[in-house]
């Protein structure tokens, strides 16, 4: 196994992290910039607030993104396991 061999791998893992947890990351941001613009309107400054919205929000992505996740992550595992007989070579 090479240097290069190595590199493809990580980059892959990397992009598969990156891809499948940008819904949750996204969300949470949005949600959390919402709940920052009500705090300043209303003058409230109670910073549990977005604690609650922001659990709930990455919930329903889990609900609705999961299958879509778990079969990101399965497949980049069945492609790493399928290609150990051209690694050890």
């Amino acid at each position: 196994m090479t240097a290069d061999v190595v590199i493809d791998i990580a980059r892959e893992v990397v992009w598969v992290i990156v891809k499948t947890s940008a819904p949750m990351l996204i969300v949470s941001l949005v949600v959390g910039l919402i709940i920052s613009i009500f705090q300043t309107i209303t003058s409230i400054q109670e910073q549990t607030l977005t604690f609650v919205p922001k659990f709930i929000a990455i919930m329903a992505v889990m609900v609705l993104a999961g299958g879509w996740i778990l079969n990101s992550m399965s497949d980049l595992f069945v492609q790493l396991v399928q290609s150990i007989p051209q690694y050890i070579k």
